[in-house]
């Protein structure tokens, strides 16, 4: 690669800088049907490997624009895990100056405490706000439901952050209301990452453009542009950007088949701020963390009104796990369960989409958030024969079982 050994270019003020022109990656035809050509964009390149950098970046520069957020103030958030760890990286500086389907019955069985996996990408908001609150020197307090792993809780204690658990049979819900309770008691920041408008406008500024541009500066034309939703900030802002400036891109929104809570055609009720009253109807325990929570978000809901001509694909029990397996074994893409559900809903798209398509699918975060969760659970840690086959071809020092 002609770029190498040139460096990334001048120095950053702080790690926020950071945030954003995440790569494209082409995919080998040992993924990409024959005749089509579908690039990853990798969103785990962010600082904190996710694409919830970019939400927890715009909600506290937000803030800090209008008033809302001062020096000195708490910000308080509730989400599944990445996004919170992201906001506390924002914060220590400026205090200087915060089920069905078969897969998922066995999954149940075997990981109990992880029923409502499909929050846990909001985890990664959390840790998001977490990272922007310890680069700003804000305080940051973190509510999280019971199932959410432990690995991220204490990524974000490692930034700072208090992490608030709430029981699982909350879910969702159960801990936008208490974050919502604990930012009226105490007067704290209250992020509103899935009402904010904040969340959409960011991917609109920058991913949307990132990606147009890119496929711009080697002459390529976006054909089909493919994501899942958690906010829906991503699909609003930045397919918002790529309907207007490429009118002829289609757009696929997916969600997993056992929590169609779009293709439901059933609203989410909501609060006066816009958060969610309960449970959606059509919701059921799903794998694809940080997908579809219990409930419609506004920013999602504001999106689809913009009719996008989005059409809607559903991920079938297991082809996520399977698919981000696959990336990591035959293309070195290390990616979570949502960025395998976004990859499988690409290369079934580029199966039926004429020869010649160019497609883009969006990996939201790294697969190293999900060692203890189905994703790993068939991964070893001791050697197998094969392997110990291999340690005994020679003499020396053998580690025998």
């Amino acid at each position: 690669m002609a770029n190498r050994g040139k460096g990334y270019g001048p120095p950053l003020s702080d790690i926020s800088e950071s945030v954003g022109n995440t790569p494209l990656v082409k995919i080998s035809s040992r993924t990409c049907p024959v005749g089509r050509t579908i690039y990853a964009k990798c969103e785990y390149f962010n600082p904190l490997s996710s694409v919830k950098d970019r939400l927890a970046l715009a909600i506290i520069e937000a803030g800090e624009r209008d008033g809302s957020l001062r020096p000195g103030q708490t910000v308080v958030e509730a989400t599944s895990g990445n996004t919170g760890i992201g906001e506390i990286l924002w914060g220590e500086e400026e205090g200087e100056r915060e089920a069905g389907g078969s897969f998922l019955v066995e999954f149940s069985k075997r990981f109990e405490h992880f029923s409502f996996l499909a929050h846990r990408y909001f985890v990664a908001h959390r840790i998001a706000v977490a990272m922007m609150c310890a680069q700003r020197g804000y305080r940051c307090v973190i509510v999280m439901a019971e199932p959410f792993s432990i690995e991220r809780r204490k990524l974000m204690r490692m930034l700072g952050a208090k992490v608030i658990v709430t029981p699982k049979a909350g879910k969702g819900t159960g801990m936008v209301e208490k974050a919502r309770e604990l930012a009226e008691k105490n007067g704290w920041f209250l992020c509103h990452q899935f009402e904010t408008d904040a969340n959409w406008k960011f991917h609109y500024e920058t991913t949307g453009p990132e990606i147009i541009n890119d496929l711009k500066s080697v002459g390529l034309k976006l054909d089909y542009w493919v994501t899942g939703y958690g906010t829906g900030g991503t699909f609003h802002g930045a397919g918002k950007y790529i309907k207007e400036n490429s009118p002829d891109t289609r757009i696929v929104l997916a969600e997993p088949a056992v929590a169609n809570l779009i293709g439901s055609g059933i609203k989410t009720e909501r609060n006066s701020d816009g958060s969610p009253v309960s449970s959606h109807p059509a919701f059921a325990p799903h794998p694809i963390q940080g997908w579809t929570p219990d409930f419609i978000p506004l920013v999602l809901e504001k999106g689809i009104e913009l009719k996008l001509d989005q059409e809607m694909l559903e991920i079938p029990d297991g082809a996520a796990v399977a698919m981000s397996k696959s990336l990591a074994r035959n293309e070195g893409i290390l990616t979570g369960i949502s960025g395998g559900a976004a990859m499988w809903a690409a290369v079934e798209t580029a199966k039926n989409a004429p020869e010649g398509s160019v497609l883009v699918a969006m990996l939201a975060d790294t697969g190293e958030r999900y060692l203890s969760t189905p994703l790993f659970a068939d991964i070893a840690a001791e050697m197998n024969e094969e392997e110990l086959e291999i340690a005994r071809s020679t003499p020396s020092w053998i580690l025998e079982p």
